[in-house]
């Protein structure tokens, strides 16, 4: 069996998706290999020598071994505009390179003119002509060196931004390997799936389509079928770990599926119907002492939808003996003083942390749970403990106007000092759940898109949305301040190393 991670996502850490799976594969005697096409694609393609390049993209061509060697140096996190420049240099180079095939190519996304990820029938035409896909020549020379004696091909499509590619993949394989059982899983493949009225358009070329979990139908194919095949300890060492681009191995691990507030309105994990399982935590414990011993990462990424209240208090009794970050909440865990200076020594270094919205009336109609007098201590406690805070904000909910988004940019302005850094989102209403309450309009073309357009019951469109964020909230300077230590492209992948530092 071979499983691979398509391009393009960010290629900072290494797949935690085909890891778990591999690791379920092995531990009961299937044979399986482990090919990272985003890390080793994307390397490739920077390369390539740029066609009709101007000046700029010779330049960045040039010192393109020096700013791959940048982004894995911890000293450049400490300068960033060294950082910077090697970002978007390295960007440029990967843009410049897939121009010819009409494709915009990027470290952290990929858009091709011809094929929309939203629309089924374009990534049949992926499929149909993988020769026009920018990784086309690599990974026609790639996948058969790994394809002997290998009856599966899994996929792990998690983005958007891997979907066209992937399709390539799958449709070389068709056209060259026609024997081989083709498998898609991952995050997308498990929205599609679960919308309402799903009907596969892609029998005939993908053999089987996963949702949710994917190491019992891999064992099933792999002719081993136990009941339960989530005590495996995930396999990083068949993957590239050297040469991910980070000032060190970013070791991802996931100690639950779903989310364990599960309450919040418009939640694709509710709509979807993804039940919260976390691992028991003794198994937690044991599987994070073997991975940090055995690989010695410079950084632990806790992958939860949001680390529950048990697993923070956990690392914080058991550390880690790492550097870690993920997702949390605010509550009243974190209100503690002591118990955030206990997170500190634990080794936390940053959490990131979904606000949403500064007006308490918002929170509670979309059901967030959270207490802005609690939010506030929180901030304030992370601050004193030396733990930054990467912050989420949603705009243009059905439950917001500009009033309450400007009781948003009162919040934030008050804090600044606390919140390290800052992810503003447009809100997108998802097609399943509420999303009939607003009176519903197709959003962007295409069978696959997971979005409806809705009419805000206040009258705030997304153009009014964007006005405001652009003219009134980034232009403050405390806002602005926090927005420009955003690490580019990498955003908070590569943020705790520059909270670190």
């Amino acid at each position: 069996m071979l499983l691979i991670h398509p391009p393009i996502a960010k290629p900072c850490e290494p797949p935690a998706g085909i890891a778990r799976l591999a690791g379920a594969l092995h531990a009961h005697g299937v044979p399986c290999r482990l090919l990272d096409a985003n890390l080793e694609g994307l390397l490739w393609l920077l390369g390539e020598p740029p066609a009709a390049a101007d000046t700029w993209s010779r330049r960045a061509l040039k010192n393109r071994p020096l700013h791959l060697a940048a982004l894995r140096d911890t000293v450049t996190y400490r300068s960033p505009a060294r950082y910077a420049r090697a970002v978007s240099d390295l960007n440029r180079l990967l843009a410049v390179a897939g121009r010819e095939r009409g494709a915009a190519a990027g470290l952290a996304d990929y858009q091709q003119a011809r094929f929309s990820p939203l629309a089924s029938a374009d990534l049949l035409a992926a499929a149909e002509h993988p020769e026009q896909n920018p990784f086309h020549p690599w990974f026609s020379r790639r996948l058969p060196e790994l394809l002997e004696g290998v009856a599966t091909v899994g996929f792990s499509l998690n983005y958007l931004s891997q979907a066209v590619c992937t399709f390539a993949m799958v449709g070389w394989l068709r056209q060259r390997f026609p024997g081989v059982t083709v498998v898609l899983g991952g995050g997308l493949v498990t929205s599609w799936l679960r919308r309402t009225g799903w009907r596969n358009p892609f029998s005939g070329l993908v053999d089987h389509l996963i949702a949710g979990e994917g190491e019992l139908p891999l064992l099933t194919l792999g002719g081993a079928a136990p009941k339960r095949a989530d005590s495996a300890l995930p396999a990083y060492d068949p993957l590239p770990l050297d040469d991910y681009l980070s000032p060190g191995l970013i070791l991802p691990y996931s100690a639950a599926s779903g989310c364990w507030w599960s309450r919040c309105s418009f939640c694709p994990e509710r709509a979807e119907g993804n039940p919260f399982r976390p691992a028991p935590l003794s198994r937690v414990r044991s599987e994070l002492r073997v991975l940090t011993e055995k690989h010695r990462p410079a950084l632990l990424h806790l992958l939860d939808n949001a680390v529950s209240p048990a697993l923070l208090r956990s690392l914080a009794d058991d550390p880690p003996g790492v550097p870690w970050y993920g997702f949390a909440r605010f509550d009243g865990h974190l209100a503690d003083p002591e118990f955030c200076h206990a997170l500190r020594r634990s080794g936390c270094v940053m959490l990131k942390l979904g606000l949403e919205s500064g007006d308490q009336g918002v929170l509670d109609r979309l059901h967030k749970g959270i207490d802005l007098g609690t939010a506030s201590r929180v901030l304030e406690n992370l601050r004193r403990a030396g733990i930054a805070v990467y912050c989420y904000l949603l705009f243009g909910t059905p439950a917001e106007d500009e009033a309450a988004a400007r009781r948003t940019l009162e919040f934030v302005v008050r804090h600044h000092e606390a919140i390290g850094f800052l992810n503003l989102a447009v809100f997108n209403m998802p097609a399943c759940g509420e999303a009939k309450e607003y009176g519903t309009e197709p959003f962007y073309e295409g069978d696959l898109s997971l979005y409806t357009a809705f009419r805000h019951p206040g009258g705030w469109d997304r153009q009014g949305v964007r006005r405001f964020l652009e003219r009134e909230f980034k232009r403050h300077p405390a806002v602005a301040a926090i927005l420009r230590r955003d690490p580019p492209l990498f955003t908070s992948n590569h943020a705790p190393f520059f909270a670190a530092g």
